[in-house]
């Protein structure tokens, strides 16, 4: 999956994407009780919530504190893991929490949720500097807040 985030103007965007950003509105600020009253009170069904949701969302709800899960697969080798929270912790990443699986069969899947408020980088160059650490064999972005 391609990890490249898009900054587009919603003048020329169909406005379906206004209305998912409506429906994550009143749900966030509790107008509506649910998805079902949120959608039908944007007058958009709710698998095309759900289509859009996780994949477009307002400046202000990407500004500070932002919050990110991302899922990796480590190599089971001494030092990875340390390798890994010194680089994020050099680009001024703060982890707020980390699950380690047991490794099997030479490989352990983490989960990290991270806090990149006073990190410069984009998440997509996150996730490419994390990439490129040697040991590290696969991170996907889970989602943001």
């Amino acid at each position: 999956m391609d990890k490249t985030f898009l900054v587009v103007h919603k003048k020329i965007l169909p406005d379906i994407f206004e209305k998912v950003l409506e429906t994550k509105k009143l749900l966030r600020i509790g107008k509506a009780r649910g998805i079902t009253e949120a959608t039908q009170m944007t007058g958009i069904s709710r698998s095309t919530f759900y289509k859009y949701k996780d994949f477009i969302s307002t400046p202000s709800e990407m500004g500070g504190g932002q919050k990110a899960t991302i899922t990796l697969l480590l190599d089971h080798t001494p030092g990875i893991l340390s390798k890994l929270l010194n680089v994020m912790a050099n680009i001024s990443l703060n982890i707020l929490t980390i699950n380690q699986d047991i490794p099997i069969n030479g490989i352990a899947h983490v989960s990290i949720t991270l806090d990149r408020a006073r990190c410069d980088f984009h998440m997509d160059k996150i996730l490419e500097t994390i990439e490129e650490i040697e040991g590290i064999s696969k991170v996907e972005l889970i989602g943001m807040e």
